[in-house]
Order: structure tokens, then sequence, then C-alpha cells
């Protein structure tokens, strides 16, 4: 069973750093699927934020791109995934969540956003003050 566990959330001022961490265990790697962030503010929808598409090739929401850097290491069945997030902005503010998406065959992990495909964390919070 694979089980995400996110950590690292907070609260800073704008402008400001955080580097979330995600602890992915039972993990095996597969074309069939990608590791990723995704976030979600209170009244919208689940977006990707950063996602590896292949191991080593990460893509990026646009509204993050240059800001968030994501990351991972690994050691047999267990991956770490990290984003590191800087330049924070208020509409940065949101619950962020860790997941292994379905990938490849035309499926981009970004778009991948359903809760209920997949296996998700339950999330760190992300909140940045003007």
């Amino acid at each position: 069973q694979v089980r995400p566990v996110e950590s690292g959330g907070g609260s800073v001022q704008s402008g400001g750093s955080l580097r979330l961490s995600c602890e992915v265990s039972g993990y095996t790697y597969s074309t069939r699927y990608c590791l990723g962030w995704f976030r979600q503010a209170p009244g919208n929808e689940r977006e990707g934020v950063a996602a590896f598409e292949v191991p080593g090739n990460p893509s990026y929401a646009d509204a993050v791109q240059g800001r968030f850097t994501i990351s991972q290491t690994s050691d047999k069945n267990t991956v770490w995934l990290y984003l590191h997030m800087t330049n924070l902005q208020p509409e940065d503010t949101a619950m962020y969540y860790c997941a292994r998406v379905f990938c490849g065959l035309g499926l981009h992990p970004l778009h991948q956003t359903a809760p209920d495909i997949g296996n998700w964390g339950q999330g760190t919070q992300v909140t940045v003050s003007s």
C-alpha cells in the first residue's frame, strides 16, 4: 500500500520560503504512475503544482514556475519527495498534498487532481501573509 505523508507546512510572510517533505512508503517505480505536489485553497479546485513526468524530468504549473522546485530521493521502497518554495505570495496559501497519480498514455500528472484516484496524503497547510 502506497502511503504518502507530508510535513513542513507553516506560516510565512510574503517573500518567504518553505520546504515541504513527503515520505512515500510502499512505492515501486512504474511508468504508469507519477509523484507530485498539488494544492487546494478554500473555495478553489485542487490544482497541480509540480510533478515528475518521469524521474528527473519535472513539470511545474505556470503560477509557480521559477519559484518552486521539486526534487526526490529514494531508498528501496521509500521515496522522499520535496517541494522547495521561494518568494511565497498570499495566493500560494493552500493545503498542499503529495500524491502518486496515474500518468503516461497522454495523462499529464499535473492534471490528475481527483482525490479518489491515486494515493494521496492528508496534506500540510501553507499560509502566506502579506
